[in-house]
């Protein structure tokens, strides 16, 4: 029996080792997946000093739900309210609730100077912090945002600029939108990892300001804007699909708790709200195994952004990486409460043995130390006992 339980011990430990390096490698495989997305930390970048924690939340609303600046403009409101009555002010001139809104504006031709032309996926941006949030990678020029005096400047990538002029050192070039004149901001790459080049397709990207959005597709609402010679109409575009904020976060869940409080009632049906910070952590992907069907069935017209769409593929992938490694895990766990239970079901057969043992090897030692001891130390301690 001897050499039997000799392979079967060896065979439990190839086993466990073997567990544990395929839990390492999945958590590596699972971390570099996550971070591949980095629209999701937002909060790390914005958090400078490393020491405040912050959370990145962010919602989607269908196309009919009538979410739009006045809402961004109560819900930056009640964020802030909510952090004053935390005892969380702002300090040194840094907005403490940095946000960002958005939606498609559609597809449109768009042209240089020279005679170059392409079709475009055009994006209306607003708020100060967008580019913050996407993470893109800056080739040339500079972003534009909504403190800019002049609201005309656009973003677009690396395949518009080569389309439009051959070159992706373009900034402070023209661009034409259906016959609307704006001048390149700057040029972002075309994305990088496999699921958002799944989902933003082959079409060329552009953002440009909800200003220019308003003169190139209209709104179907107007504002009055004065100007040197009396008042005019200008179109305005109110469309809003996505808005996204970072939250000091005093408590735990601070942000998405009171973001959920203020939107998910007034938008019910007609909204998702996504906690950034939490989606790639491992305990949440592994819950999500169990509603995996909601990223499966789409149920309403909520209006995802490929980085979104990219970021939902990897969710869906991360799921089961962090549950076969739970599974592993599983395995050195099991194995280690067989070998306590093991250790105390030997312990409580030897139990007499081991008490008589123990005594017997203290009395020995007692033994051995008095017999090195001077005879009158010996006495004295015999004295003492």
């Amino acid at each position: 029996m001897r050499p039997l339980k000799k392979k079967l011990t060896i065979a439990a430990a190839a086993v466990n080792a073997a567990a544990i390096i395929g839990a390492v490698v999945l958590t590596a495989l699972g971390s570099r997946a996550a971070k591949a997305q980095s629209y999701n930390y937002a909060a790390d970048r914005w958090s400078s000093d490393g020491k405040t924690e912050y959370s990145q939340i962010t919602c989607f609303f269908s196309t009919d739900s009538g979410f739009n600046k006045s809402g961004v403009n109560t819900i930056r409101g009640q964020l802030l309210t909510d952090l004053k009555e935390a005892s969380v002010e702002p300090h040194d001139g840094i907005d403490l609730v940095p946000d960002a809104y958005s939606a498609p504006a559609g597809t449109a031709t768009v042209s240089g100077d020279d005679s170059g032309r392409s079709d475009a996926e055009i994006t209306a941006v607003g708020g100060n912090y967008f580019f913050l949030f996407r993470d893109f990678k800056l080739l040339s020029g500079a972003y534009f945002s909504e403190n800019d005096l002049m609201q005309t400047g656009a973003v677009i990538d690396r395949q518009l600029a080569w389309d439009l002029y051959g070159s992706d050192e373009v900034a402070g070039m023209n661009i034409y939108i259906n016959n609307v004149k704006l001048f390149i901001s700057g040029v972002i790459d075309t994305p990088s990892t496999k699921p958002e080049k799944r989902s933003a397709g082959k079409t060329p990207k552009a953002y440009i300001s909800y200003y220019a959005a308003g003169l190139i597709f209209g709104g179907g609402d107007t504002f009055m804007g004065a100007d040197g010679d009396g008042m005019q109409s200008t179109p305005e575009f109110r469309k809003i699909t996505s808005y996204e904020c970072v939250v000091p976060e005093p408590v735990e869940n601070f942000g998405y708790s009171n973001v959920k409080k203020h939107l998910g009632e007034s938008y019910d049906g007609k909204i998702s709200i996504v906690n950034n910070t939490e989606r790639f952590l491992p305990k949440t992907r592994v819950k999500a195994l169990k509603k995996l069907d909601e990223y499966a069935v789409v149920k309403n017209q909520i209006v995802y952004p490929f980085w979104e769409n990219a970021s939902r593929i990897v969710e869906i992938g991360l799921s089961f990486i962090y549950g076969a490694r739970r599974l592993l895990l599983a395995i050195p766990l099991i194995t280690a409460v067989c070998l306590l239970i093991m250790a105390y079901r030997l312990y409580m057969r030897k139990k007499e043995g081991l008490k008589k043992a123990a005594a017997e090897g203290i009395s020995a030692r007692w033994r051995s130390l008095k017999s090195r001891m001077p005879k009158k130390a010996a006495q004295t301690k015999e004295k003492e006992s």
